[in-house]
């Protein structure tokens, strides 16, 4: 697992804010995590990060993207560490009836050094077999949520009592739409671990599950408080969400105004706030407004993962 961009470490190599979504990691709203809206976890969309939009906008960021995940980035780029040399190989373990094939050339090695480290207290033959789970996790979250979370739960019933393995199994089961799990498991490594944990991606859960007011009351705790960069931005834009799911629209548009809203800026955090904005905008009536920050974020948008110029073309009539 590398440094995410939010300073946490990710079981992929990419992050809390993972995914290629803008959120959190949410495919239907616009949250934390989503996956390619903003949101929590930004990676590819420009959200207030809550997961997937409710509008079914699915590749969108907005206050009510759907990036989840806000989690990790993506499994297998660049956050692997190099493969090890075939003759280093473990012992390989035997396999249990509920668990997931793991492919031969998947090897411990591909992990980051800093989260096997955090399995040298398993036995060295489980830890390899952990390790391999949590390779395939990662590998597999954006294409294949459901076999991502499969091994992410192979790996948590090895090792449920290590922190990272219970986030891992948490962002994964973020991406697969199991709110309930992801929440249980993001909760459990910040009682091992201490720390703000992912707050975006657990307040995306709680969108999830249907309950905006806690995601909100989340952005007003003591942790939130404590947040800062792209962590308190990837927040915020799923409270946004929330506020979105709540049909109030003007506190989300103020709930996104802050010094980050720099039309000068570019990136794919940029990109996500600006769509998020814009999306809270429209929402409350302010079309012009709105189309003036979709315009910012697609010139934020260096790597194209968000919407951001369709929406722009919908609002002038250019998609006819």
């Amino acid at each position: 697992m590398s440094e995410s961009d939010d300073g946490r470490r990710s079981f992929r190599g990419g992050g809390a804010s993972h995914n290629d979504r803008g959120g959190a990691s949410h495919n239907d709203r616009g949250g934390a995590s989503g996956a390619n809206r903003g949101g929590a976890g930004g990676s590819g969309r420009g959200g207030s990060s809550g997961g997937p939009r409710r509008d079914s906008r699915d590749n969108r960021g907005g206050a009510g993207g759907d990036r989840r995940g806000g989690g990790p980035r993506r499994g297998g780029e660049g956050g692997f560490a190099p493969r090890g040399r075939e003759g280093d190989r473990p012992q390989r373990q035997q396999a249990r009836p509920d668990e997931p094939d793991l492919p031969e050339n998947v090897e411990a090695g591909e992990l980051d050094p800093a989260v096997r480290r955090d399995l040298l207290s398993l036995d060295k033959t489980n830890a390899n077999t952990v390790a391999r789970h949590l390779v395939m996790a990662g590998k597999l979250v954006d294409d294949d949520p459901r076999l991502a979370l499969a091994h992410a739960r192979a790996a948590r019933q090895r090792a449920g009592r290590i922190a990272i393995v219970r986030e891992a199994a948490g962002i994964t089961a973020y991406h697969a739409g199991e709110w309930a799990e992801a929440l249980s498991e993001l909760r459990a490594a910040r009682r091992m671990a201490g720390g703000p944990g992912l707050l975006a991606v657990m307040a995306d859960c709680e969108r999830g599950l249907g309950r905006p007011e806690r995601a909100i009351e989340l952005g007003r705790s003591e942790e939130a408080a404590a947040l800062s960069g792209d962590e308190a931005a990837e927040l915020r834009m799923v409270v946004a969400g929330a506020r979105m799911d709540l049909g109030q629209f003007d506190q989300a548009v103020v709930t996104l105004q802050t010094p980050d809203l720099d039309a000068a800026r570019t990136g794919p955090g940029a990109a996500r706030l600006f769509y998020a904005y814009a999306d809270a905008l429209v929402a409350a009536g302010r079309i012009e407004d709105g189309l003036k920050w979709f315009l910012n974020s697609a010139a934020a948008d260096l790597e194209g993962d968000t919407d951001a110029e369709e929406r722009v073309a919908e609002l002038t009539g250019d998609d006819q």
